[in-house]
Order: structure tokens, then sequence, then C-alpha cells
């Protein structure tokens, strides 16, 4: 098991660098677990989205988030990665690695038992270990809200679902056409037909479809939803879900000439924050490792 868990381990250090290669060098953790999501071809989406209950608290927790955590903090330790907050950034070495030829089970994990290994025999404090029973989600520790939300829209009546998408919408700056694409429901097609006014002052049809899924939104709705969009001659799509997309998903809304923009629960809950959408937000403190220190 642990030589699994280390063989894991490695193989997700080797897909971190190739994300935040193809993410600009500067990104979230979260960013880079949606990029494994969507494009890694070593690692399943199956195995990113897997969910666990722990046996210590009985709550759900994602094991890949933790597996990407101990990823990340060995790239740190061993200089390709430097954190900035809540913001990964490649550093110098990093940014001069050749990712194609960079193994973490070569290049990093020696490097990273001989450093564990001093930290031991020099007794460190747990607050600079990291802890592999508490099986807490980080992101969930951080902020909390972003569930509540998706699980709120999830048991909202279809009505108040709809409100909701139409004033999301209106937030974005689309303006919608209540006259089309309504009606059109039942045929697999389009939940709403609007209108975007470029910044050159172009005005772009644009058809949309909101759907809550307990699932993924898969490849055949997605080819559904674009067979609306021709009859409707929109010329782009969004396609907006509480849930989120397999990879086959993500991929068909890439192809063809014009592409289908994916908004998952997660980036619902990065546009209500951005417009204070019926949230507001709310300072607090969380104390530093000065308070906790057994000096």
């Amino acid at each position: 098991m642990a030589n699994q868990r280390i063989m894991i381990e490695d193989q997700t250090m080797n897909e971190v660098l190739k994300s935040m290669y193809r993410l600009g060098g500067q990104v979230s953790r979260k960013e880079i677990r949606q990029d494994i999501h969507d494009n890694s071809e070593v690692i399943s989406e199956d195995e990113v989205d897997r969910i666990k209950v722990s046996k210590k608290t009985g709550k759900n927790y994602s094991p890949f988030a933790w597996t990407l955590n101990f990823a990340v903090k060995y790239l740190i330790m061993t200089g390709y990665l430097h954190e900035d907050g809540h913001l990964l950034e490649l550093t110098e070495k990093g940014r001069n690695v050749d990712v194609a030829a960079f193994d973490g089970a070569r290049d990093v994990r020696p490097v990273v038992e001989k450093m564990l290994a001093q930290e031991k025999q020099n007794k460190v404090t747990s607050s600079d270990k990291i802890n592999t029973d508490d099986h807490e989600d980080p992101d969930e520790l951080e902020e909390p809200w972003r569930q509540q939300l998706l699980d709120a829209l999830t048991k909202m009546n279809p009505q108040k679902f709809e409100l909701f998408c139409r004033g999301l919408r209106t937030k974005m700056g689309i303006n919608t056409d209540d006259e089309l694409g309504v009606q059109y429901v039942a045929d697999g097609g389009i939940d709403g037909f609007g209108y975007i006014i470029a910044d050159d002052f172009r005005t772009i049809r644009v058809a949309l479809q909101a759907k809550r899924w307990q699932g993924k939104v898969s490849a055949p709705e997605i080819d559904k939803f674009r067979g609306a969009m021709d009859k409707f001659n929109a010329e782009f799509g969004i396609f907006i879900t509480n849930s989120d997309f397999t990879r086959e998903a993500v991929k068909t809304a890439r192809q063809g000439s014009r592409i289908i923009t994916l908004i998952n629960g997660d980036q619902i809950c990065n546009l209500v924050a951005k417009y204070h959408y019926y949230v507001e937000p709310v300072t607090t403190y969380r104390l530093k490792d000065f308070y906790w220190d057994k000096d």
C-alpha cells in the first residue's frame, strides 16, 4: 500500500508540472486539479473525482486532493515551485526543467526522503509536518461556503433555479431573449437565447443551457446542445451545470468551429463571488504558526 501511494504521488508530481506549464506557471491548487481532471493522459477523471469516507471523522474527503497536496509540497521542498498566498508559481528551476524528461520518482523522491528523515531526526513540531490522518479537504477548510452554495442549488425548485441562472447570466452581461429557446427544452435543445455586446460594440448571438445534474454532464448532451445552436444560428454557446463535465464532454465542447463555454459548479461559485450575487463577503482571521509553535 505504501509503495502504491508513493508511486501515485510521484506520478502526480509529473502531472502537476505539466499542468503548471499548460496554465502559464501561476495557478491555484484547484485550477491544477481541474486541469488534470480535464486533460491528463495519465490520471483518470474518475481518480480525480473519487470520494471516500474518513474512518476517523466519518466525513467525505477526496483522496486525490491529498495526493495533489503531497505532490505540491514535495515540488516546493525541492525548489520547483513557490507558494505565494493561495497561488503556486514555477520557480526559475521549475521554469527551466524539461517537463517531458522530468521524473518525480528520480528527480524529487530521493531528495525529499532525505529531507524528511532529517526533519524526523531533528524532531520538528507536529505543526511543521504533513498530517496524513486528517482527511478534511483543504479546499473545504478554506471556503466551506462553496459546497453550501452547490448544495443549495441542488435543492432549489426549478423556478428558483431558473431565476438564479437568469440573474447570473445578467451579471455576466448576457441580455436574455424571453421569446426564443424557452419552448425548445423538451426537444433537448436550449433553454435560453441571448445577446452579448462585445467591447467593439458587436452584438453576438449566444445559446444558453443550464442543467442541474447529480452526476457529470456527458458528451452526448454537448452534441445535442450544439445541434440546437445550429437551428438558432447562435454564434457560440454557454452550458452551465451545478455539477461537472466528463473529460469527453470537455473535448467535445472544444471541437468544431464554434467552441462551447462550459461552466461547472466550481466556476459558478467563482462567478457568484465575483459579482457578489446573493452573497456577502465576510472578513475573518486565521492564527499563524507563531501561536501554535512549541517554543
